[in-house]
């Protein structure tokens, strides 16, 4: 086992030759490559190699977060060298293959699925969310226009370049789908005078988002509904979605388009942000079963036909992926700055749980296969738009 380990560990160093890290074994017994490691791989206990070495990442994120496994030092360097010789495609046991298979069943995001799914991650308390997330609330990709912008000031910049690449004006309505505590919704309401609605299928995120809208005198503009995005109705002159279609699946694709098509004006903009792949890749089990059940990043192909499948125009297609890393890390920071509050309100496994999902994301962003997109579109074909980009960014 000790050799198959130290095999692994030269092709990673192989990868980048100035690289210097360490293995360290259950025995203290300790493999180095280089003179002064980055970091320090320690499998505390035997079974933590075998999981790692039957079922990839999957027996790795397992044993990290029951603390079988640990990392010492730098694991950006670790995942960016895992990166590079595809830890994440070696082979599982076939008893880690089953249990894929049948998490797969279990997670489908139909109507009753996802309100499941999104429970899981979602409704674990909006104490925890504040802290990591900060005044604007906003789960997904920042827009960092200065490299020095703070967490909060890259979110509002989001915002703010999603109501450009709309167009919105005042008094037009909008359908947000997915739109967790209702940040964005605020934000185009207080600054473009949009009246509109937003649905999401957790319960805590559409308690915080009335009530804070209540708090701002918002009520009469805007609301959040408990509602699966298939069950929205009415027509909106501009639709948006940010960060949901990762919890929508290849399978209901379809069904998203479907929806979109029927609720925005002919003629209308909409925009959708996510998380893709250059190409489609099966979703990652450790990240299937213990952070997002029922989630698949979708590979850009089969967004972009999604949308023309439906006599949708596409506008422009856009590639944010570096601003991700930056996000991830502001929420490292905040996360590093709570973490005793984290461990006296959840549990170790718990805490190590999360730190480990935000660092091999990060990771993934810039060494791995994930990218995060902004697609604009149109209901079916729109001539009046600008003919450049400058409008989205004056």
């Amino acid at each position: 086992m000790k050799n198959a380990i130290q095999e692994i560990a030269k092709a990673m160093h192989h990868t980048d030759p100035e690289s210097s890290f360490a293995v360290r074994f259950w025995d203290d017994d300790v493999f180095q490559i280089g003179d002064k490691p980055a970091f320090t791989l320690w499998f505390k206990e035997k079974e933590a190699a075998s999981k790692t070495l039957a079922d990839g990442f999957l027996g790795f994120g397992e044993a990290y977060m029951t603390g079988m496994l640990d990392v010492e030092g730098d694991m950006q360097l670790l995942f960016k060298l895992g990166f590079r010789v595809g830890y994440t495609e070696y082979k599982m046991s076939w008893k880690a293959k089953l249990n894929i298979l049948v998490q797969y069943f279990l997670n489908q995001n139909t109507l009753k699925g996802s309100k499941k799914n999104i429970s899981h991650h979602y409704d674990v308390g909006n104490d925890f969310y504040e802290r990591l997330l900060g005044p604007t609330m906003a789960y997904t990709c920042a827009y960092y226009k200065d490299p020095n912008n703070t967490l909060e000031e890259a979110q509002t910049n989001k915002f703010d370049l999603v109501c450009r690449k709309l167009r919105l004006q005042e008094g037009e309505t909008i359908a947000d789908l997915g739109c967790g505590w209702g940040g964005f919704l605020i934000y185009a309401a207080q600054n473009y005078g949009i009246t509109g609605v937003g649905v999401t299928v957790s319960r805590e995120q559409v308690e915080y988002a009335n009530r804070r809208i209540a708090s701002l005198g918002l009520q009469d503009k805007i609301r959040v509904e408990l509602k699966d995005y298939r069950d929205v109705e009415g027509v909106f002159d501009k639709v948006v979605s940010i960060g949901m279609l990762e919890h929508v699946g290849l399978k209901f694709l379809p069904v998203f388009f479907d929806k979109v098509k029927q609720i925005l004006k002919p003629g209308s903009l909409g925009l959708i942000h996510l998380v893709g792949n250059d190409e489609l890749h099966k979703a990652d089990p450790w990240t299937d079963k213990y952070i997002f059940p029922g989630a698949q990043v979708l590979d850009i192909t089969n967004i972009i036909g999604g949308i023309c499948k439906k006599k949708m125009n596409v506008i422009d297609v856009d590639n944010l992926r570096m601003n991700y890393e930056l996000t991830l890390f502001h929420w490292l920071d905040n996360f590093n700055a709570n973490i005793d509050w984290i461990r006296e309100h959840y549990d170790e496994e718990f805490a190590r749980r999360y730190y480990l999902y935000f660092q091999v994301s990060a990771a993934s962003f810039r060494y791995g296969e994930n990218r995060l997109f902004h697609v604009l579109f149109s209901n079916g074909l729109k001539n009046d738009m600008p003919l450049t980009r400058e409008y989205m960014y004056q």
